[in-house]
């Protein structure tokens, strides 16, 4: 056996185990997924040929629109909330501008380390209808019938899921950006500041610079997590009052195993699929912008 057929065999035995395990736990199930998009099937039978119908009739359920206007309420709050605010606090943490800079760290990252479903139920615990907080405040207002107002509104109601998820993510991104900083030589910044560099422009000058390729990759994870989000609002309120809350991962499950409609579940799947790609290129879109701007 020669060299260069050694070094294929070697890699195929390799990265053979890996890529076998790949394409039977995710590109075998999105091809069936794909295939009984285009069916009708209730998991029992044979599955029948519906075509495009799945898709046409995802298109016309005012409550496949209404998941996914909350969808992008919780892609915002991610890209636009989790990611900025851990960028923040990574950087105060990182330029030490706060004493007991290790216990702030831990005290936010903690929530991150806790289940979602532990999560959800601590919150409804507070502040659901027979929550600690709900009870208070029927005490001090003298109203047995108080509730929080706001899970009632069916524009608002998904806006103490977003303040959840905000307070239970932003930690992580925080821990990304605060371990990239710190691989920054403090040459560099000490170089800056002898300079005469303002506060600013080290972020802006330096840090900044050194976190694009950081930026875009916890933007996708931003992106992709919050298009599959179900466990945590799922817990807290399986897309209630009156389906207010419901994200589209929550419409897909209920339309999959509570009314076996697997077809038309795995046509909802598809559309998650193809929404979690066209974002990730126009991100992709973007993030190229930037680097040919910083480099």
């Amino acid at each position: 056996m020669n060299h260069k057929t050694l070094k294929k065999t070697s890699y195929w035995l390799l990265s053979g185990p890996a890529v076998l395990v790949y394409a039977l736990i995710i590109i075998f199930p999105v091809v069936v997924s794909f295939v009984l998009s285009f069916t009708q099937w209730s998991g029992f039978g044979m599955p029948q040929f519906v075509g495009l119908k799945n898709y046409i009739d995802i298109f016309k359920d005012s409550y496949f629109w209404w998941g996914i206007r909350n969808n992008i309420l919780v892609v915002a709050i991610s890209v636009l909330g989790q990611i900025p605010v851990g960028f923040v606090l990574a950087y105060i943490l990182y330029r030490k501008m706060v004493k007991g800079g290790n216990f702030f760290e831990a005290m936010i990252f903690l929530p991150i380390t806790i289940s979602s479903v532990v999560v959800a139920l601590l919150w409804r615990n507070i502040f659901g209808n027979a929550g600690i907080f709900t009870q208070i405040m029927r005490n001090i207002t003298h109203d047995p019938r108080w509730i929080l107002s706001i899970t009632e509104v069916k524009e608002l109601s998904i806006i103490p899921i977003l303040v959840v998820i905000l307070w239970m993510y932003t930690g992580m991104y925080m821990i990304i950006f605060l371990a990239n900083m710190q691989k920054i030589s403090p040459s560099v910044l000490e170089a800056a500041i002898i300079d005469g560099a303002s506060e600013g422009q080290i972020l802006l000058r330096i840090i900044l610079p050194h976190m694009t390729n950081i930026i875009f990759t916890t933007a996708v994870l931003a992106i992709s997590g919050s298009l599959k989000s179900f466990d945590l609002i799922f817990a807290m309120t399986q897309g209630g009052p009156a389906r207010y809350t419901e994200v589209v991962a929550i419409y897909m499950y209920m339309n999959t195993f509570k009314y076996f409609k697997y077809g038309f579940g795995s046509a909802v799947s598809m559309f998650i699929v193809a929404i979690s790609v066209g974002l990730i290129q126009i991100l992709n879109g973007i993030f190229s912008y930037f680097e040919r701007k910083f480099s």
